[in-house]
């Protein structure tokens, strides 16, 4: 672990891609993924971060190891044999329609000599769109992360389009969940993995051994419960201005979230998860009057 003096540096561990947004009109790319939004999201927030991911040697990893380094955050980076991830998002019919190319659906992440030094040195290890239905993945991810219970916050932001196990997913996320510090999980992830609700979801948590779960239900706001009792709600936050995109809505909320915990620690009461949630959601809410996943302050 870093001395007494050294800066609190997060490692985050998941996915990075291309994000296409195609509608009537155009078609814009963004650099994104759950994984890179949160550890973008980290460095705006002035936490030093770092992302162990896939990037491919290709145009499309040119794009997003420049994101990364333009907002100050160190790639670990497996290489990617099929190229860059990307997913596609088709509004052209209103509802959005998502698609991933091959390299998405086979991601994969090698946990090598410098992701374990890195996973060994970190204050907080994040996880976001794991490849969880992966087992072999898993429990390699799981034996580089010491202590768990202190360190490791989980979001498995499942894609319906990258999901090729869901009841391995469940088995793998939720054995992990067990000893993690935080589990974060969305109103999508209880429909997509669980076909439940989320106080549902959140109940099946508790009881399999999470000891704190923050829930997100996009525009009703976010709740904390630790055990069986809900300590606080919190609505989402009212700002000027039209909401143009909610797709980082989530991983904003959990890179403030983290981003707390890192100055604050973990709260230790009502008050405390208030003020979090109330941070999280204020920065949800800013995050989703701008286009794209990049996290913003009002």
């Amino acid at each position: 672990m870093p001395g007494l003096n050294a800066p609190t540096r997060v490692v985050v561990v998941g996915d990075a891609l291309i994000d296409v947004l195609r509608d009537s009109e155009a078609s814009r790319e963004f650099a994104g993924g759950a994984a890179l939004n949160v550890a973008v999201g980290l460095a705006v927030l002035g936490v030093p971060t770092t992302l162990i991911a896939m990037v491919g040697e290709d145009a499309d990893g040119a794009v997003i190891r420049a994101f990364l380094e333009q907002h100050g955050v160190q790639l670990i980076a497996t290489p990617g044999p099929l190229g860059s991830s990307r997913a596609v998002s088709d509004r052209t019919d209103g509802e959005p329609r998502y698609f991933f190319n091959d390299a998405a659906k086979a991601r994969r992440i090698e946990f090598r000599a410098a992701e374990r030094a890195a996973l060994d040195a970190a204050e907080l290890v994040v996880v976001s769109c794991f490849p969880f239905d992966d087992t072999d993945q898993t429990e390699a991810f799981a034996a580089c992360v010491s202590d768990p219970e202190q360190r490791l916050v989980i979001d498995p932001n499942p894609r319906a389009g990258m999901l090729r196990d869901g009841p391995r997913f469940v088995r793998n996320f939720e054995a992990l969940a067990a000893r993690s510090l935080l589990v974060k999980v969305g109103d999508e992830d209880a429909d997509l993995l669980y076909d439940s609700s989320l106080k549902e979801l959140r109940t099946r948590l508790v009881d399999a051994g999470a000891g704190t779960v923050l829930a997100t239900a996009g525009r009703l706001g976010a709740s904390v419960g630790v055990g069986q009792h809900e300590l606080v709600s919190v609505p989402i936050a009212e700002l000027d201005g039209p909401i143009v995109d909610t797709m980082g809505a989530g991983d904003a909320t959990l890179a403030a979230s983290v981003c707390t915990i890192v100055h604050s620690g973990v709260p230790q009461d009502a008050a405390g998860w208030q003020a979090l949630l109330t941070d999280a959601m204020l920065t949800a809410a800013a995050t989703c009057r701008q286009e794209g996943a990049l996290l913003r302050r009002p």
